[in-house]
């Protein structure tokens, strides 16, 4: 299978499904489109039998930058609101491993998502951000949730509350990531650890995740309700010139 989808890059490599995104104009900022795409194939390879892996990266110069602004601006705050659900309840509920090989700008949405991810594989000089302190807006995607859960309750509240820059390396110091590389084998190691995993025996690997998240599901999806009631209430204590739902 190798097929192209039109914001997404789709492909299956010997029980590998790589889902890359693909706006590299727009440093794989999301649509709303691009949120409802990603969360379908997420659907489609979850219960897809010749699956065993899914490997998440980015075309071009960066992982991804976000919210395309200028996409936000055509579209209402409601279609990026169920977009971005639908990916991070896609993302919390997958029974399989799901990897990311992930380099350059990792900002917002781009950093949030992969709070969801198994394996992380930041390339050593990437620019990881939780921008929305600054953006006047609350945190998205279940990342008041799951950030404090992965790098410590003030960790979390030092990369929110600051909305500082992270490198890549850092980001794995942190457990942002499990490891970081240089920019140049980020993609060839996601796929070199994604294809370890084919040669395991896939149902221990799905009762393995489901033992380590049992109960996460429906903590994140309560988690995005509450950040979405809050930044609502943050806009309009800001008169309503922050964004509405936590992106960047």
């Amino acid at each position: 299978m190798n097929s192209e989808v039109a914001e997404l890059l789709v492909s299956d490599v010997n029980g590998v499904r790589v889902l890359s995104l693909n706006r590299p104009h727009r440093l794989n900022a999301f649509t709303s489109e691009a949120y409802f795409e990603l969360a379908r194939e997420l659907t489609l390879a979850a219960s897809d039998s010749s699956v065993q892996v899914v490997l998440l990266k980015g075309e071009g110069r960066a992982y991804c930058a976000g919210v395309d602004l200028f996409a936000l601006g055509e579209a209402t705050g409601d279609e990026f609101s169920r977009g971005i659900k639908a990916v991070v309840l896609a993302l919390a509920t997958f029974p399989k491993p799901i990897i990311a090989a992930v380099h350059g700008a990792i900002i917002g949405f781009g950093a949030t998502m992969l709070l969801h991810v198994d394996i992380v594989i930041t390339a050593d000089d990437a620019r990881w951000r939780f921008p929305f302190s600054e953006l006047g807006t609350a945190p998205e995607a279940g990342s008041s949730f799951m950030l404090q859960k992965i790098v410590g309750e003030r960790r979390a509240a030092e990369l929110l509350l600051t909305s500082r820059w992270v490198s890549g390396s850092e980001a794995a110091e942190l457990g942002l990531a499990t490891d970081s590389v240089p920019a140049d084998q980020v993609h060839h190691m996601g796929q070199l650890v994604a294809g370890k995993l084919t040669a395991m025996k896939g149902p221990a690997m799905v009762g393995a995740k489901a033992l380590l998240r049992r109960g996460w599901a429906q903590e994140i999806a309560d988690a995005i309700d509450r950040e979405t009631q809050s930044a609502g209430e943050i806009s309009r204590a800001i008169g309503g010139s922050g964004f509405a739902w936590g992106t960047e």
